[in-house]
């Protein structure tokens, strides 16, 4: 009979083993913009403001279906859990079939965005270079929806190595086409030959490099999902099991659209305040989202282990994962926020030698220090919870959270009080906090409630009972 503190230790080494490579992919994912940013940023304000703008728009918009593919996760990772390896490579197909309807629609929005910049302020060149990143970046939403539901489906399976394998090899080659495109190559080498011959296409040629690195990590995952052994079963789409896929994933997509919409108004208000300030804004969340994507993928990581807890009828081993993935979170977070305190100033001059940026950003990463550990928990708590089936809350929490405390505060202190973009970023800190606080509290009352599968769920069946 183990003690409680040997199953503790077991349930973390089991988290960090699925973890590690789902950190690396999710960092992998994040030093894709953070590429971007640095890149920009040698180019002038009006290049590194374009592309955290349209960056920032674009994932506004991605996120939707990048959370309602997140709907496959936990139908998976509990069909696994109960050893249905059958559905769970059905539900495979149906995320993919899921993928390619909802990449048309918001590839739609996304070529529609363009025509709003102007009106909402933003100044004639950046909205210019913004636009065209847009339209070199929109070809990227599907292999990015099948990304999604390709990862979903091996970090279910506890395949989760490739996802490592993909995200570096696709940030190997970003780093040197990012350059190529964006500078051109007249001032290559000789011994470089056809590379000298490629324009410099400015703001675009960072999009264009960022979507040939998408398609690249969706080939490395295909490649190893074909390779794995699975029964045979049908690829044609089925209504049931795309209306299950969305009625998991719809919450998660309108969650993440709500948290990572919060982030871009942020991005518009800070455009409002001039070049300095949305140049110094993008910096500073290119940093918050490397250091998130690290919390995120624990809560990834729980998500999986949840899952398959409750897919084996396990529910004290489900609420043993949840608390030590949330452990993890915070401790991962604490060290992140001690970074960015100590040594701000620094982490700016890695990113712009400009002045007047420098001078906004070596307080904004104050802040990022100070939502650290929210940031983590929140990120954490979305994931257990998935894992759980529970996703109407955490969409109902972020509304509340960022739309009811943090955009108000925001508002208040950054513009009618003149903190400028210093106050934008305290009011996403309390948003940030209310969320966290949310989440860690509801998943307290779900991990003691009963638990049921999320296929027990549809059919209406006697829930597990929680004292197993």
């Amino acid at each position: 009979m183990q003690t409680r503190a040997e199953r503790v230790r077991g349930e973390f080494g089991a988290l960090v083993r699925l973890a590690v490579p789902i950190i690396i992919a999710q960092a992998g994912q994040s030093l894709l913009g953070v590429v971007d940013t640095a890149v920009a940023g040698r180019a002038g304000p009006v290049v590194l403001g374009a592309v955290g703008l349209a960056n920032a728009l674009f994932f506004a918009t991605a996120s939707f279906g990048m959370g309602m593919m997140m709907g496959v996760d936990p139908l998976v990772s509990q069909a696994v859990g109960a050893g249905d390896t059958a559905r769970a490579r059905r539900m495979l197909w149906q995320g993919v079939w899921l993928a390619v309807g909802t990449s048309a629609l918001l590839g739609a929005v996304l070529l529609a965005i363009p025509g709003v910049l102007p009106l909402i302020g933003i100044g004639p060149e950046v909205s210019r270079e913004a636009t065209a990143y847009l339209l070199w970046r929109t070809p990227s939403m599907l292999p990015l929806l099948l990304y999604m539901v390709a990862r979903a489906y091996l970090q279910a399976s506890g395949r989760t190595r490739p996802l490592a394998w993909a995200v570096i090899s696709a940030n190997v080659f970003h780093m040197g086409a990012a350059v190529l495109l964006l500078f051109g190559g007249a001032g290559l080498p000789a011994w470089m030959g056809p590379l000298r011959w490629v324009p410099a296409m400015g703001a675009p040629g960072l999009a264009l490099s960022t979507t040939l690195s998408v398609v690249l990590e969706l080939a490395v995952l295909v490649w190893t999902i074909r390779r794995m052994p699975a029964p045979q079963v049908s690829r044609r789409p089925s209504s049931a099991d795309v209306r299950t896929a969305m009625r998991v994933g719809a919450p998660i997509g309108a969650h993440m659209l709500a948290e990572v919409g919060v982030f871009a108004l942020a991005g518009l208000l800070a455009g409002r305040l001039g070049e300095a300030s949305i140049a110094a804004h993008q910096i500073a969340i290119t940093y918050g989202s490397l250091t998130f994507n690290v919390a995120l993928g624990i809560g990834h990581a729980g998500s999986v282990r949840v899952g398959w807890a409750v897919g084996a009828r396990d529910a004290a081993r489900a609420r043993l994962s949840g608390w030590v993935a949330f452990a993890s979170g915070v401790a991962v977070m604490s060290l992140s926020a001690l970074v960015f305190f100590l040594a701000p100033g620094v982490l700016g001059q890695l990113m712009t030698d400009a002045p007047d940026v420098l001078a906004v950003v070596t307080p904004l990463l104050v802040v990022c220090a100070a939502f650290q550990v929210s940031d983590g928990l929140q990120g954490v708590g979305a994931g257990v919870l998935r894992g759980a089936g529970e996703t109407h809350f955490t969409f109902l929490a972020n509304m509340v959270g960022h739309y009811g405390v943090g955009l108000p505060v925001a508002l208040l202190l950054g513009l009618h009080l003149g903190w400028g973009v210093i106050g934008i970023w305290w009011g996403l800190c309390l948003g940030l906090s209310a969320v966290a606080l949310a989440l860690v509290l509801r998943f307290r009352k779900v991990s003691l409630a009963p638990l049921r599968p999320l296929e027990e769920q549809a059919l209406q069946t006697p829930p597990l009972n929680a004292s197993a």
